[in-house]
C-alpha cells in the first residue's frame, strides 16, 4: 500500500530472506507490474514469489535439468496454489479488464479500494512463506 507494485511488493516482502536490500529487490522486478509493464498477463505478485522462489531455490548451471525439474515444479505447485486462491495467474482475468497503456495509474486509498492487487499480494506472500517453512534453505542466502 505504499506505491510498490504488486511484484515489488512481493519481493521486497522477503528481503529478510533473500539477503537482497530493498532498493535492489524492488528495481529487479520493476517490470514485472501490472501483469508485465500492465500487459495484463501473469499477475505481478506470483511474478514476485516467483523471483522469490528463484533467488531462494533456483539453479545457475547450465545443463542441469534436475534442479531446472525440480524448480519448474515448485513453481507449478505455487501457480496452482495461487490459482486456486484466486482463480487466474492472469492479471486482465484477476481484474477483468482488458491491457491498457503504459501510464500507471496514481495510488490513492481509492486505487487501493478499487483493486483486488492487496490481496493477491498478501496470497503470493503466504504461499511463499508457507513453501520456504516447508523446505527449509540448505545454505545461506544474502
Amino acid at each position: 500500500m505504499s506505491g510498490y507494485n504488486c511484484a515489488q511488493a512481493v519481493a521486497v516482502a522477503f528481503c529478510d530472506v533473500t539477503g537482497m536490500d530493498e532498493k535492489t529487490a524492488a528495481r529487479t522486478v520493476s517490470a514485472f507490474g501490472g501483469g508485465m509493464g500492465r500487459l495484463r498477463e501473469v499477475c505481478g505478485a506470483v511474478s514476485g514469489m516467483f523471483f522469490v522462489l528463484s533467488v531462494l531455490y533456483g539453479y545457475d548451471t547450465p545443463g542441469d535439468d534436475v534442479s531446472k525439474k525440480e524448480l519448474y515444479t515448485q513453481v507449478q505447485a505455487l501457480a496452482a496454489g495461487f490459482r486456486e486462491s484466486c482463480g487466474s495467474i492472469v492479471c486482465r482475468e484477476i481484474l477483468k479488464n482488458p491491457p491498457t497503456d503504459p501510464t500507471p495509474s496514481p495510488r490513492t486509498a481509492e486505487y487501493y479500494k478499487s483493486r483486488p492487487c492487496a490481496r493477491m499480494v498478501k496470497t503470493a506472500a503466504d504461499l511463499m512463506d508457507e513453501f520456504i517453512k516447508n523446505h527449509p534453505l540448505e545454505e545461506p542466502h544474502g
